[in-house]
């Protein structure tokens, strides 16, 4: 549940008494915060991933590259799983409610609804962005 109330206050002009919307952004900033996570996962995947290639790489005596494999395999479990979670989490936001898009009211549902749209984009981006920088395991046969 969102804590986004949609009050409204009066105003007046040429003796029409019209509302204007105020918005909650307590609750937004909260629904902002979800926006930002599925980049920064696929960019700790990519300095995990990477760092993990150098280091194991640069230690390496046999030059052998399965452990490497096991480990961004692991990495990318887990990003694709908390990219998942958040898409799964801003696709209900995105659809919470009976509104049709495109969400762009002044309201504090149509905020909401567009914030969770947005997530929901970044996160399929960032799933394919995460792919990418596994698929280098492909590439390595050895750390020689």
């Amino acid at each position: 549940m969102t804590d986004a109330t949609d009050t409204t206050t009066p105003t007046e002009s040429d003796d029409m008494q019209t509302t204007t919307p105020t918005v909650s952004y307590r609750a937004l900033r909260n629904h902002i915060v979800w926006l930002l996570i599925p980049p920064t996962t696929w960019a700790i995947h990519f300095l995990a991933s990477y760092l993990t290639i150098a280091i194991v790489c640069a230690k390496s005596e046999t030059g052998d590259a399965m452990p490497i494999r096991i480990a961004i395999a692991v990495y990318t479990l887990v990003a694709l799983g908390v990219i998942a979670l958040v898409g799964w989490h801003s696709h209900r936001q995105h659809r919470h409610g009976d509104a049709s898009p495109p969400h762009d009211g002044n309201t504090s549902d149509d905020q909401l609804r567009f914030i969770g749209y947005a997530t929901l984009l970044l996160a399929a981006l960032s799933s394919v962005a995460t792919l990418f920088t596994a698929l280098v395991v492909l590439f390595i046969g050895s750390c020689d």
